[in-house]
């Protein structure tokens, strides 16, 4: 959806409806923000909207239970913040607002608050729940979980923090009381339909707001952003040592796209504070690359040989924070052209992280920066350039990122003013249908440069520290000022993570990341 002749949902609907309709869904999974939008969108026509009955479920009679994993407790010296002064801040911006409740449902913004983890969710440490939070002080707030995935030294802790607990799938029961007639704040874009229409329906006043917790979590307190650097360097030795063990197997030994997959899983697994994947890794081979999101599987696989590139786009969970990386690694000789796509990617790259800028600027000021080197050759990429990552939580959050082109709908959920904190991922690429993918991939930090008479300047630290291939690079194809921020980098990645391998990997590091 989006791209020039693809029709969307709400226009595909609003084309087909006729007078007198009924259009249902299960209002738990659309959020409420859509189901406005097609309203309005058929507002001319008298439809009927169904909301509360789960057709497919109805039908589904092998239907999995639904995940049902214990929670863990993210101690404060990983988290930073007692949960308490969460909801304690997250009290006096709802009585600001002269609303009596705020509701959450996105699982990641509840796991946030309450420094809670779990593993519903595949690849995203969540758990399944809903949360209402009181605007009094001293009030409670309501935890909706399902029962047996807390153990008692959890809720008691909870409990003593002023929490009650209850069952997850009393949620609509409980809201309808809880909620009547009250002024209750939430996110229309992250609480589902059903949830809003409950309240509707018991008689309260429902106002929409950008979630707080959205932006409080996007900003990294001091103890998340140190977390985070050590993560980087444990899962930059583990990249690394991946990165020297194909460069010295390839053509020796039989390598495919799922058995990369394994070996950076088991170069990962050699720290002890690692947890799990923060997604499915993307290990794509020759044209596999140029499908942007693409997952090996035992049918597609593909065997890796010389003379091309291996797209490996990667990351995992730590007790220190989340990480997400991508490289293009050349196997054997590759073209000039190929070296040529592979300098401007890297370009766009280093000149992204390099920005200084002022205070209120947001992604969408920063975005050419990456693309300009591609645009000159007539080349983009059709994703975002980069996306906001979260603390030992989604790989992908809002609402930071660098993209050219904003959704009106989700202005303020994807192109926020980059705080000081915000963690985002910098990854310009360029695909060639049916030949190759070059996707670059680090991950910055957004941090206070200067301030002086003409307002505050912010510019970016790289967090992520694996070398680039540097024989992918056609150096003609850059300026001084460009092989100067790639040599910088390098010696950041050599000085942060040499100590931590082994001989013979440290000797190829000293040799692959000296200046060009």
């Amino acid at each position: 959806m989006g791209e020039p002749g693809v029709v969307d949902m709400v226009e595909y609907i609003k084309e087909k409806a006729c007078d007198g309709w009924t259009i249902a869904f299960d209002g738990r999974t659309l959020n409420a923000r859509a189901v406005q939008n097609l309203t309005r969108m058929l507002n001319t026509k008298k439809v009927t909207f169904i909301m509360d009955s789960d057709l497919v479920g109805n039908i589904w009679t092998d239907r999995p239970d639904m995940p049902h994993t214990k929670v863990w407790e993210l101690n404060k010296e990983y988290s930073g913040v007692d949960r308490k002064d969460k909801i304690s801040d997250i009290k006096q911006i709802v009585r600001k607002k002269k609303c009596d409740y705020f509701v959450l449902s996105a699982l990641d913004e509840i796991s946030y608050v309450l420094n809670l983890r779990g593993n519903d969710v595949l690849y995203n440490p969540v758990f399944l729940a809903y949360m209402i939070i009181s605007a009094d002080e001293d009030g409670k707030s309501f935890l909706f979980v399902q029962d047996g995935v807390l153990d008692e030294s959890i809720s008691e802790k909870l409990i003593e923090d002023n929490i009650a607990i209850y069952d997850y799938n009393d949620i609509f029961a409980e809201l309808s009381k809880i909620c009547k007639c009250r002024n209750i704040l939430a996110d229309m874009s992250g609480v589902n339909a059903m949830l809003v229409k409950v309240m509707q329906d018991n008689g309260a006043k429902v106002f929409d707001t950008i979630s707080p917790v959205m932006q409080m979590k996007a900003i990294k307190n001091a103890i998340e952003i140190r977390n985070e650097r050590k993560a980087h360097i444990l899962d930059g030795v583990a990249v690394t040592k991946f990165i020297y063990w194909l460069k010295h197997n390839i053509g020796k030994k039989r390598i495919t796209e799922l058995s990369v997959v394994d070996k950076i899983e088991e170069f990962r697994r050699m720290s002890e504070d690692y947890i799990e994947p923060s997604f499915g890794t993307i290990a794509a081979y020759a044209d596999n690359g140029a499908i942007v999101h693409y997952e090996p599987d035992e049918e597609s696989n593909k065997e890796l040989s010389e003379n091309n590139f291996l797209l490996v786009d990667t990351g995992g969970h730590y007790m220190q924070g989340t990480t997400d990386i991508t490289r293009t690694i050349a196997l054997g000789n590759i073209s000039d052209i190929q070296k040529k796509h592979y300098t401007a990617v890297l370009k766009g790259n280093l000149r992204l992280a390099d920005a200084t800028f002022q205070y209120g600027c947001r992604g969408t000021n920063l975005d050419i920066l990456a693309r300009e080197p591609l645009w000159k050759y007539g080349l983009d990429f059709r994703h975002g350039t980069g996306h906001g990552v979260g603390y030992l939580l989604n790989v992908h959050e809002s609402p930071n990122s660098f993209r050219w082109k904003i959704n009106p709908m989700t202005l303020n959920r994807n192109d926020a003013v980059l705080e000081e904190g915000m963690i985002t991922s910098d990854e310009p690429g360029v695909y060639l249908e049916g030949e190759y993918g070059i996707r670059l991939e680090n991950l910055i930090l957004c941090v206070e440069d200067k301030e002086n008479e003409y307002g505050t300047f912010m510019k970016f630290d790289i967090l992520t520290k694996v070398p680039f291939d540097i024989d992918a690079i056609d150096k003609t194809e850059m300026s001084s000022e460009d092989i100067r921020l790639l040599n910088e980098y390098h010696e950041s990645v050599r000085e942060a993570i040499s100590p931590f391998l082994d001989e013979e990997e440290r000797i190829w590091l000293e040799d692959v990341t000296k200046p060009i």
